[in-house]
Order: C-alpha cells, then structure tokens, then sequence
C-alpha cells in the first residue's frame, strides 16, 4: 500500500504493509536516527513528532500515518546541536544510543511547556530510558537548556 508522508518537511510516498510500523518505515527509508530498543512502547528511543506531537513510532502503524507531517531528529538539526550541547556539558552523553529520542522529547516539550517546574520535566520525560547514565546528568542538562533551576 502506498502512503503520503512529509517527512522533515519533504513529502514523500512509499510502500509499507498493512502491518508496518512507523519506525521501521522511517528505518527503511534512511531515517537512522529512529532507534528501536524495545518495540513495547517502554523506552521512548523511536520518538519523533507526528504533526508536531512526540509520538512513539514503534507503536504506530505507517498507515496511520498517511498524510501527516513526521519530523525526525534530521529535521531539528540546529536545536537538537543546542540540546545536545547542554548534555555534553553535563557529563551526561555516554553511547549516545538514546540522545535522538530524548532530545526529540526535550524540543517537545520546551514548546508545549512554559517554564516547566522540576517535577513537570521529570514527568515529561517518563519513559526515555537510558541504559548508560543515572539520569542525574541529563536532567541537569535539560534544565539548564530549558532555563530551569
């Protein structure tokens, strides 16, 4: 079945089975930064923004996605450099596996919250594991990209 998609603001039509997932659409088509680590929806690695809204593209089916705007981690460059330099800062990069979708969830919510408290980012990120850090890092990093003390 063939679908419609802009994808980083270049629309696209590919082939996908009716049992596809969005990841893996995305995977096939050179979009790598998609990580897939758990396929169950629990580690928040295949984040990307469909119409603006993070959404977990392993548990999306590609033709759900037919006609709407998917923007990954490619099509956020220049902030995702700004996040990515806060963690850094932090100590908080380590293999790296999980950057994409943390910072896809970070740029996320930087525009659906407004100064949000400690409690709001930690709530906010539920569900980006990461095997390498003790979060303590990242947070610090996020909070300071986000202007939070």
């Amino acid at each position: 079945m063939r679908i419609t998609l802009w994808i980083n603001d270049r629309q696209q039509e590919l082939e996908v089975t009716c049992d596809e997932f969005l990841a893996e659409t995305l995977r096939n088509n050179g979009y790598l930064s998609v990580r897939q680590g758990c396929s169950t929806t629990s580690c928040g690695l295949c984040t990307v923004w469909m119409d603006d809204k993070p959404v977990l593209s392993c548990s999306v089916l590609s033709v759900m996605a037919n006609g709407k705007r998917i923007t990954t981690i490619e099509g956020v460059q220049d902030e995702a450099r700004a996040v990515a330099g806060f963690l850094v800062g932090e100590g908080a990069e380590q293999c790296g596996f999980c950057i994409p979708g943390l910072v896809m969830t970070v740029l996320a919510m930087k525009k659906d919250l407004r100064q949000p408290t400690a409690e709001q980012i930690v709530h906010y990120l539920n569900g980006n594991l990461c095997r390498c850090s003790g979060y303590m890092g990242q947070l610090r990093g996020i909070k300071k990209y986000l202007g939070v003390e």
